[in-house]
C-alpha cells in the first residue's frame, strides 16, 4: 500500500474520534526512518493538546489499526502536538494564521525570492500578503511549496 493510501485510510479511521471530541486532525506522516517505519499523526485544539489527549488518541487509534490492519509490517505509532512551528497545511489554516509570524517557502522564485519570513497580514483564498521587515509582499498560494507558523526571537 502506498504513503498515499496509508494516509487516507488512517485519517478515515480516527477523524470521526477527532471531531467528536473536539480535536483537530493538522497531519499524518507515514515515513521510513533507518530500518523502521513510523506513523506519526499530529494533533490539535482550539487551546492547544496535553499528553494525556495524545495518548487517549493514540490508543483509540491503535485499537483501529490493529482491528483493520491496514499497514503492512511493523511500524511505530506516534501522535502528538503539531509544535510550535506548526505547519500550515490546508487554506483553513493559513486562513487562520493571518496576524502570526509566518514562514513560507514556494516552489518558484516570486519578486526573485523563495523563502519568505514575517506577519501574515491577508489571505483570500489565491493570495498571501506578507509584511518582511519593512515591505509587504504577495505570494500566490499556488506556488507555496511549504508554511509554518514561525517563532520570533
Amino acid at each position: 500500500m502506498n504513503t498515499s493510501k496509508i494516509k487516507s485510510v488512517v485519517e478515515e479511521m480516527v477523524k470521526p474520534f477527532l471531531d467528536d471530541n473536539g480535536f483537530e486532525l493538522v497531519d499524518i506522516e507515514y515515513v521510513k526512518e533507518g530500518s523502521s517505519y513510523f506513523l506519526r499523526v499530529f494533533v490539535d485544539k482550539e487551546n492547544g493538546i496535553d499528553i494525556d489527549e495524545c495518548v487517549r488518541i493514540s490508543e483509540y487509534l491503535s485499537e483501529q489499526l490493529d482491528k483493520n490492519d491496514p499497514i503492512p509490517g511493523n511500524y511505530f505509532l506516534e501522535v502528538s502536538s503539531p509544535g510550535a512551528e506548526r505547519p500550515l497545511k490546508k487554506p483553513d489554516d493559513v486562513r487562520k494564521a493571518v496576524g502570526k509570524h509566518v514562514y513560507i517557502t514556494t516552489y518558484e522564485p516570486v519578486n526573485g525570492e523563495k523563502e519568505f519570513e514575517g506577519e501574515l497580514l491577508a489571505f483570500d483564498g489565491e493570495q498571501l500578503t506578507i509584511r518582511t521587515g519593512n515591505k509587504e509582499q504577495t505570494v500566490p498560494y499556488a506556488k507555496v511549496a511549504g508554511a509554518r507558523l514561525a517563532i520570533v526571537f
